[in-house]
């Protein structure tokens, strides 16, 4: 992750990110994600080439608004894209890229607070089915 940053990030692994549709746009969006069977939190991804950093692979870094009292390296991640904020763009400087990353969190909250946005904080697809949970008891 981004940790020189000082916002953590969690970083999909390359299969996942080369699986993404081939006509996803770069860019920032929002939604919701939860780590393991835990609680569902508001986050932002950004999907991109990372141009400040010179990538040359797509990358998909997720930025989960809550702070975990450990890394969830090993965890499974179960992220729900909802909306697009912005483009991908480039920053002369590590400042502006930073207060550009924390005004995308800022706008990704008050969107998620929208009723149609919070109610998919609800959905099924984070519902961890009761069997899984049971395994090994």
């Amino acid at each position: 992750g981004s940790k020189q940053l000082g916002i953590p990030t969690a970083n999909f692994p390359e299969q996942v990110v080369d699986n993404l549709p081939a006509d996803v746009s770069t860019g920032i969006y929002y939604g919701w994600a939860s780590v393991g069977s835990g609680d569902v939190h508001k986050m932002v991804v950004s999907i991109g080439w990372n141009p400040y950093y010179k990538n040359t692979k797509k990358s998909m870094e997720t930025h989960i608004m809550h702070t975990f009292k450990e890394d969830f390296y090993g965890e499974i991640l179960n992220v729900a894209i909802v909306g697009y904020l912005r483009p991908e763009k480039n920053f002369d400087s590590l400042e502006s890229l930073i207060s550009a990353i924390q005004g995308d969190i800022e706008e990704a909250k008050k969107r998620l607070d929208l009723p149609e946005h919070l109610k998919l904080k609800e959905d099924n697809f984070f519902r961890v089915p009761n069997s899984k949970i049971m395994n090994g008891h």
